[in-house]
């Protein structure tokens, strides 16, 4: 089954670059869902044997990242009535080429890195940078706060693909834990979303420098 890996993991990589080129907030959404449905997918290949608790935690893997938070962020992008991100920092031609500049540094400097194992392919180091620095792109580039929830989901992607070379040695703790800080995380965002929301009838976190004294 190892032989799926890599494919798949191209497939994380071109949603990377569906996230830096969209300013449609659905087809981010769409996009960061489909990646955590890969990821899912990425356990039970990466595993081997696929044991009771190996599909018990793809499958939960697939219900959280490709279902629930997106149907969470469905809704908030629902109550707030914003359909797209219009003005961000660094525009999304410029956001693609810095996302091309960093996906082939990552090919280049992960070939000397010593995690690297060849059992799991040969792209899941740089997909694993990749995918961290789409993720501090979309944090640091974009205004809205939706959109910023989507760009720590697809960086908490990128540790979880760097998690999975820790499997053989606490193979379910790094799982579990990092699906707990993503669940804690989006509660919290979801706090700020609603906050911003409610005081300034906007999501661009740009309002937030109204809070100053």
């Amino acid at each position: 089954m190892n032989k799926f890996i890599d494919p798949i993991l191209v497939l994380v990589l071109l949603l990377n670059f569906v996230v830096l080129g969209a300013s449609r907030m659905r087809t981010l959404i769409q996009a960061v869902a489909l990646q955590g449905i890969l990821l899912g997918i990425l356990i039970a290949l990466a595993h081997g044997s696929l044991m009771v608790w190996v599909a018990l935690m793809a499958l939960v893997t697939i219900l959280l990242k490709g279902v629930v938070i997106p149907r969470m962020l469905f809704d908030a992008i629902r109550d707030v009535v914003i359909r797209r991100e219009v003005e961000p920092l660094v525009g999304f031609i410029a956001s693609l080429f810095l996302g091309a500049v960093g996906t082939g540094l990552a090919l280049l400097f992960s070939q000397t890195l010593p995690i690297a194992r060849s059992d799991m392919g040969s792209l899941i180091v740089p997909a694993a940078l990749s995918t961290v620095l789409t993720g501090f792109l979309m944090l640091t580039t974009r205004t809205k706060a939706i959109t910023q929830v989507v760009g720590y989901l697809i960086l908490e992607n990128g540790v979880f693909i760097f998690g999975m070379l820790l499997m053989e040695a606490i193979p379910f703790l790094v799982e579990l834990g990092v699906l707990l800080d993503l669940f804690v995380a989006i509660f919290v965002m979801g706090i700020i979303i609603h906050k911003i929301s409610r005081e300034f009838s906007s999501v661009s976190t740009r309002m937030l420098s109204e809070l100053k004294e």
